[in-house]
């Protein structure tokens, strides 16, 4: 606290409003103090500003006043702080208050009307740089003081790295002795290349000599292709040069040798087919035979080789004479057609050998099993429009899922839940295998994968979790 400030001040104290000695010594004095203004409207300061040139303050409605209030308490443009050659005056009213801090003291302006100068209806008091004070005009404050000019704010200029251009960065001295260097040295190289340093051609050049040269020029050599073999090209060549070796007779031999030639490659499905059509004739020669369940029982087990099937075909101790195509002979013999040939006549409704030429009976196609899909009622936590129509057209890609599996495992059947999650968007982000119950994991997992590939209609909000239980049995059971 500076001197004479306290209650114990003595007669030489400062006078209120005064500036102490310590601020007068901090004030930096660069020319006539300018007027800093602060207008206070609700208790709150709402503008604030320094009139950087001295000039005349107006107040009022008018928009070209200098602080635009809406009062009637003064005219349209009221000259409040009026510069009267180099000095300031305050101008107010009968209808304003406020107080003034002067050299001689704080006053009010009710107190200053009657030592202030009156100018039409206004008062006038002349301001020095030490007044600071407030006027109150209508519901509008105005603060006031006078403080040092702020310094003049150098004008914005570019730095000189950007005035100077790309230009003025070059080092002109390294630039030159890089160009003439590169010069130099690509021009050794060129010379190198060109045909400057080649010989010159006599005029002993044989032109014949060149040619005879090129046509002695070995040829390439041959690039030999690897050419790939066909695993069942080659399975099938082999069964084909087999199955003379193996045929009943000489007409017979014949006819199965084109058959096999016929065939071509046999696929999975073609396999399975032919070992059911190769079982099926089995059963028919052992019932043309004449033989029971016993038979029929010996043939499905395993433990018995077809060594003793084929003994017991060749003996006539356990075989009686059929009356049907198949003739066994009294001697244990050969089993021979109806016809001088050696080849069956008929298998299952063919017709009888002619003995020149005996076929190997009809063919019959043999299928697999198919399956069927069968799709329960659906659950979701939120409804999806429309869900039940979308499941029901995934019903075909669900049966090819399940076919894949039949032709794997004929005994397949089950029943599998997919818990699918269904985006906002109706698009679906997850499908996972919830329950699964005698179907393998790859019938599962393509199930999964066709309900994951679905489009539902938009469930709106976060989306909906979608339950879909789907049961698989083999058709005509």
């Amino acid at each position: 606290m500076g001197p004479g400030a306290g209650p114990q001040a003595g007669p030489g104290a400062a006078r209120p409003g005064q500036m102490t000695a310590v601020m007068r010594a901090m004030s930096v004095q660069t020319g006539p103090k300018v007027l800093r203004i602060g207008l206070v409207q609700s208790g709150r300061v709402v503008e604030e500003r320094i009139i950087k040139q001295r000039t005349t303050v107006t107040v009022g409605s008018n928009e070209r006043a200098v602080f635009v209030i809406p009062s009637q308490a003064v005219p349209p443009m009221f000259k409040l702080f009026e510069l009267i050659g180099n000095d300031y005056h305050l101008n107010f009213l009968d209808g304003m208050s406020g107080r003034v801090a002067l050299a001689s003291g704080i006053t009010d302006l009710s107190a200053l009307r009657g030592q202030a100068k009156k100018v039409n209806n206004a008062y006038q008091m002349k301001l020095t740089e030490e007044a600071r004070g407030k006027v109150v005009v209508g519901d509008t404050t105005f603060l006031f003081q006078f403080v040092a000019p702020p310094p003049v704010q150098p004008r914005p200029q570019l730095p000189l790295a950007v005035k100077g251009g790309i230009a003025s960065q070059i080092d002109w001295t390294l630039t030159i002795i890089a160009a003439f260097s590169f010069l130099i040295h690509f021009g050794i190289v060129g010379v190198m290349y060109s045909d400057w340093m080649d010989p010159v051609v006599g005029d002993d050049f044989n032109v014949a000599g060149l040619v005879d040269m090129m046509k002695n020029i070995p040829p390439p050599p041959v690039t030999e292709t690897p050419t790939e073999v066909n695993p069942d090209t080659t399975a099938t060549a082999a069964s084909t040069a087999a199955a003379p070796k193996s045929g009943g007779g000489g007409a017979g031999g014949k006819g199965a040798s084109g058959q096999s030639k016929g065939a071509g490659s046999v696929g999975d499905k073609q396999a399975a087919a032919l070992a059911a059509q190769a079982d099926a004739m089995q059963m028919q020669m052992l019932a043309a035979l004449g033989g029971g369940s016993s038979v029929q029982g010996a043939l499905n087990r395993s433990d018995i080789p077809p060594v003793d099937l084929s003994g017991a075909a060749a003996s006539g101790a356990g075989v009686a004479h059929g009356t049907g195509d198949l003739k066994v002979g009294g001697g244990g013999g050969a089993v021979q057609g109806g016809g001088k040939g050696g080849g069956l006549g008929s298998l299952g409704g063919g017709t009888k050998g002619s003995g020149e030429g005996g076929n190997a009976g009809q063919e019959r196609k043999v299928e697999g099993p198919k399956g069927d899909a069968q799709i329960s009622g659906s659950s979701a936590t939120v409804p999806i429009s429309g869900a039940d129509r979308v499941i029901a057209g995934l019903r075909a890609r669900f049966r090819q899922c399940y076919q894949t599996g039949l032709n794997s495992d004929p005994s397949m059947s089950g029943k599998v839940t997919i818990t699918a999650k269904v985006g906002p968007n109706g698009e679906v982000s997850d499908a996972n295998v919830s329950s699964n119950t005698g179907l393998s994991q790859g019938v599962a997992s393509c199930i999964a994968n066709v309900v994951k590939r679905a489009q539902f209609d938009p469930p709106g909000g976060g989306g909906s979790t979608l339950n879909i239980p789907v049961t698989f049995v083999q058709q005509g059971k």
